[in-house]
């Protein structure tokens, strides 16, 4: 019997049996093969490959059971959509006509419609689609917006019909709805289109704070920073009557990197120790210990109650400002409550501060040791050991951490990951690899573990292809994981793909400005001989982070 036919008839026992197996590399059906007509056995067999990660087989098989179901909408829809997580427009657009079929026009199948369209380049298509959503009665067209301009291969393609419809008229007269857009234009490095949505938006709804607010952080991202400071300060008046505003106002005060200004906003309406704690942390951002210390007083006027909550906020206030002593006291003296236990971890970075470091490792022994306490804490505090150690620059130390908390919790993943980053900092590739695989052996759908193995082998040895197929089930569960995303432009670099991952790295980028994921652009783009351009990213890596160990690797190997 053919190799491929004992894996199909291994995939039918399994369903049988209720056996979890995986299909082998071989395993992708050929045109001749029975299981096709199976819908129940092609279904699992598809979802064998899947889990694998090998998208390709998983689309074929998804594909041919929803051809041999004859009117199965469910899965003439999954296989569209895994076809268009996998670029396979030939077979997305087989499955979808197969959807297309079997269901009426929903608006799910019309954004797969749209984005098959404008990642093929047809432009007019798309957008004749995503208007039709737009007018859509329910009002929830324009949520399918995002997903559908990503698809595109040239962001300035998405940037080109989202401007068309702007014009076209056909967006909802929804606030929800042009604050997306207007999210979008940015997202898409489009100020001048974002400018145009925030005029459209001020002219249908006057008056609305939220406009106001979304116009300030328009004017932030152009670079007029005195006018959005402007705005920020006439919406000011508008928090005082409607108090959900202040933590919007004072998030914008804080991306303009004016701390102090945010913490102003929220303590003129009332409190709680939310707020406080957010004002605290904003005025140790701001370096104003004077502000600080004036909380701190306001806070302990009202410490003789034994609040466990009110305690451990002072706590914290007092290691905003450096009082280790005194913030060692008031851990102590959270009475009760879980938020005694976090006092209690607190407080061993405390005795760590004042060089009293026996004191701390045996006060987080005693913690591991407690059996009364929440097992939660306990975990973290083998946790907190490890990165004390590591700072103390005790290897050992750390490692023993690491070791005696898998003892106390074999296999518990947090700690197994932590391990894991502590050896791939220490560029021993091999033990990092296993102890991610050790989490994937109990939770083989872990997508963390997935992404950060996919990620480590894509990085850091040369089995690219086996890193692909851990990132694609990772983009399988989580689509638009902007980490994920990442991942999957880079390893589809590392395979010599280079525009592709272009693509995907930019995406990645709009999603998340972060100093790791700008680099990689930065990388690709000097690889590819745009070097101008790859400076500006290698400019804004820096910017968020400088000490970022994958930009200073890109840096090293570009030698920009």
């Amino acid at each position: 019997m053919p190799a491929r036919r004992r894996s199909c008839r291994a995939a039918r026992l399994a369903l049988l049996f209720g056996l979890a197996v995986a299909l082998p590399a071989w395993a992708q059906p050929a045109p001749d093969d029975p299981l096709r007509d199976d819908v129940l056995g092609a279904t699992m067999a598809g979802e064998y490959a899947a889990q694998a990660g090998r998208l390709d087989e998983a689309i074929d098989w998804y594909l041919a059971a929803a051809r041999a179901s004859g009117d199965d909408i469910a899965l003439a829809a999954h296989a569209t959509r895994l076809a268009l997580l996998g670029n396979d427009d030939r077979r997305a657009a087989q499955a979808l006509a197969l959807w297309q079929a079997r269901a009426p026009r929903t608006l799910d199948m019309q954004a797969a419609q749209a984005a098959l369209a404008i990642r093929n380049g047809r432009v007019r298509d798309a957008r004749r689609t995503l208007e039709t959503m737009l007018q859509d009665p329910s009002g929830a067209g324009w949520r399918f917006l995002g997903p559908v301009l990503a698809a595109a291969r040239d962001p300035a393609v998405s940037a080109r019909v989202l401007r068309q419809l702007v014009a076209s008229g056909s967006v909802p007269d929804s606030l929800p709805a042009w604050l997306s857009l207007g999210e979008m234009a940015q997202r898409l490095d489009q100020p001048a289109l974002a400018d145009e949505i925030g005029a459209r938006i001020v002219q249908r709804f006057p008056g609305e704070p939220r406009v106001a607010l979304l116009r300030a952080r328009q004017l932030r991202l152009a670079g007029d920073i005195d006018g959005a400071r402007a705005i920020l300060v006439d919406t000011r008046d508008a928090a005082r009557l409607v108090p959900e505003l202040r933590y919007a106002i004072a998030m914008e005060y804080e991306a303009l990197d004016e701390p102090l200004s945010a913490e102003q906003v929220l303590a003129e309406g009332p409190q709680d120790p939310r707020t406080q704690a957010l004002r605290a942390s904003l005025l140790a951002q701001g370096e104003d210990k004077d502000a600080l210390g004036a909380l701190y007083e306001e806070l302990k006027r009202g410490a003789g109650d034994p609040n466990p909550m009110q305690r451990l906020l002072l706590g914290q206030v007092a290691e905003y400002l450096e009082h280790h002593g005194e913030a060692l006291d008031w851990y102590q003296s959270v009475p009760g409550g879980d938020q005694r236990w976090q006092a209690r971890l607190r407080a061993t970075r405390m005795l760590h501060k004042l060089e009293r470091g026996d004191e701390a490792y045996a006060a987080l022994r005693a913690l591991q040791n407690d059996a009364s306490a929440i097992e939660e804490f306990r975990r973290v505090a083998y946790l907190m050991e490890a990165e004390l150690r590591a700072e103390d620059g005790d290897v050992e130390g750390e490692y023993d951490a690491y070791t005696r908390g898998l003892a106390a919790w074999p296999d518990e993943p947090s700690l197994l990951y932590s391990r894991a980053l502590m050896w791939e900092r220490r560029d021993d590739i091999p033990r990092a690899e296993a102890d991610l695989r050790m989490i994937l052996v109990a939770d083989p759908e872990n997508v963390a573990a997935l992404n950060a193995l996919g990620y480590t082998l894509a990085d850091r040895t040369t089995r690219y292809e086996e890193a692909l197929e851990l990132i694609d089930r990772a983009r399988i569960a989580e689509p638009d994981n902007a980490a994920i995303i990442d991942s999957y432009g880079w390893v589809l670099y590392r395979l010599g793909r280079k525009e592709e991952a272009l693509v995907h790295l930019r995406r990645a980028y709009t999603m998340q400005k972060d100093a790791e994921i700008a680099a990689h652009v930065a990388e690709v783009l000097w690889e590819l001989g745009r070097r101008d351009e790859a400076r500006k990213y290698f400019d804004e890596a820096r910017k968020l982070d400088p000490d970022n160990r994958s930009l200073l690797r890109a840096l090293a190997n570009t030698g920009a």
